[in-house]
């Protein structure tokens, strides 16, 4: 088997810098990519947590004069992850979420800020790091999106190019004015270009001009091809229907993995299913919960916003308490929804318990003490929640779209669905069919061998990247063969 060189580009990567999914996927894939002989370093910005990340980075490249100020772009390596570091303080030395100011509003620069970053990705791609020259550049999300654009534009011989699109929802949109100061020619400002709607979208760019486009679920690469879920961006998907693709995301199970996690109260597998009751027990403690071992606990890990179907479970909080059922979750977002979750805890303490914000440790804990995890999403391009909950016994109650539609077997459609049951879905995403399926899992709860029987089959569930990789090293070596066939 051939060795492949790829240069993976993203704007976060787990552990060093997360807001989502995006850097959990970033930061996994290049690991199991090893496997099938493909070596991966992935070009991220320098914000401060990835300069103190890589104390002893090597300098590969200066530029005095880059996007508005000098710039130097660094190599080095954290954990198993080879990195490539645009350091530009200009840019990126900046505290906090690397896309929000301190009071919540986008930096204004972002499409500088990220427009610099593809521009690297295509020089790198070009051979600036002769020891280094990508067979690929795989593109993730719009703040990569310029760079196959740019490698498109310089009409000079290039590296074969790979988009994958995480959440179609956020397309990176900026005035057609910014065209000189992201360094595009006036030509590339056309339909077959990167002008969308009258902006430049690096979203765009990126779909228009990578030879492959991947997506992380097949049901959502068929929904972003519809008016409805392409979000304006529909009808170019299907024109580019044949190198359009849906891949699961995996998780790491090294560091998902109920038998050795260190931020769980008592470790656990499969057979010693029982021992998940001292995680409840841990969790309705920690969180103020009625320590009842009966209720059926449900945990939400998520982003509070519309996407995410939070208001309609917070509809159901009359189902919830009616049913004797919990609630614990953990998240932030739209302040109205924070707001309102909040409410809900302090009229049923002991009952519902919210903690806004992101605890990497009660995230595992929720999974690992919850009964059932609840994802009613709107969209969702993949999802990785749901497949943390699999391997965790806590059964998944969610909406029927995108890859919760594909990672997860619901109860009633197993015998049809070729496989075992792992969970509930529902649809319509309404918070009548919603409610449904809470009581349908509830019903099931109170009968604890049924209950066991779908621990088992989700905990038995591969939700490793394993196979996943496996098919990113296929695409890779399908389009670099295309290429060269060009």
């Amino acid at each position: 088997m051939t060795s492949l060189r790829v240069l993976a580009v993203a704007s976060e990567i787990y552990p060093i810098v997360k807001t989502g999914g995006l850097a959990d996927v970033v930061g996994a894939l290049p690991t199991a990519l090893r496997a099938y002989d493909i070596e991966t370093r992935t070009l991220v910005p320098g914000y401060p947590d990835v300069i103190k990340a890589l104390p002893e980075a090597e300098e590969l490249l200066h530029a005095p004069h880059f996007f508005g100020g000098p710039v130097r772009l660094l190599g080095g390596s954290h954990g198993n992850l080879d990195l490539l570091v645009l350091d530009a303080p200009h840019l990126f030395a900046r505290p906090g979420n690397p896309y929000v100011t301190p009071d919540g509003k986008d930096w204004p620069d972002s499409g500088v800020r990220f427009a610099a970053l593809s521009r690297m990705a295509a020089e790198i791609g070009q051979g600036a790091i002769p020891s280094f020259v990508p067979d690929v550049v795989h593109a993730h999300d719009w703040q990569a999106g310029l760079a196959p654009a740019y490698l498109h534009y310089a009409n000079r011989p290039r590296p074969a190019t790979v988009m994958t699109v995480h959440n179609l929802a956020y397309q990176g949109q900026f005035p057609y004015e910014m065209l000189d100061a992201f360094g595009l020619p006036p030509e590339s400002f056309a339909i077959h270009g990167v002008e969308y709607y009258g902006t430049i979208s690096f979203l765009k760019a990126g779909l228009q001009f990578s030879d492959r486009i991947t997506t992380v679920s097949p049901t959502y690469a068929r929904e972003i091809q519809t008016d409805e879920g392409g979000m304006g961006l529909g009808g170019l998907l299907r024109e580019r229907s044949q190198v359009l693709s849906g891949i699961l995301n995996g998780i790491d199970i090294s560091v998902w993995n109920p038998e050795t996690d260190p931020d769980i109260a008592i470790r656990f597998s499969a057979t010693e299913l029982e021992s998940r009751a001292t995680n409840k027990l841990t969790l309705q403690h920690r969180l103020g919960l009625d320590p009842s071992p009966n209720a059926l606990l449900l945990g939400v890990v998520s982003r509070l916003s519309w996407q995410k179907g939070l208001d309609i479970l917070l509809e159901n909080v009359p189902t919830i308490l009616g049913e004797g059922m919990q609630l614990a979750l953990l998240g932030s977002g739209d302040p109205d929804l924070q707001d309102r979750y909040q409410a809900a805890a302090k009229a049923n303490a002991g009952r519902i318990a919210v903690v806004i914000g992101y605890d990497e440790a009660l995230a595992h804990l929720i999974q690992a003490g919850a009964d059932a995890l609840v994802v009613p999403s709107r969209f969702e391009p993949c999802g990785l929640t749901q497949l943390c909950a699999l391997r965790y016994g806590a059964i998944p109650i969610v909406s029927q779209v995108g890859g919760l539609a594909d990672t997860v077997i619901d109860v009633k459609e197993a015998d049809t669905a070729g496989g075992a049951a792992t969970g509930f879905k529902f649809g319509p995403v309404t918070a009548e069919a919603l409610a449904d399926a809470l009581h349908r899992a509830n019903i099931l709860w109170h009968d604890q061998q049924a209950w066991r029987r779908l621990q088992h089959n989700g905990m038995s569930t591969d939700v490793s990247w394993r196979n996943r990789a496996s098919r990113y090293a296929a695409l890779y070596r399908d389009v670099i063969a295309g290429r060269r066939k060009q």
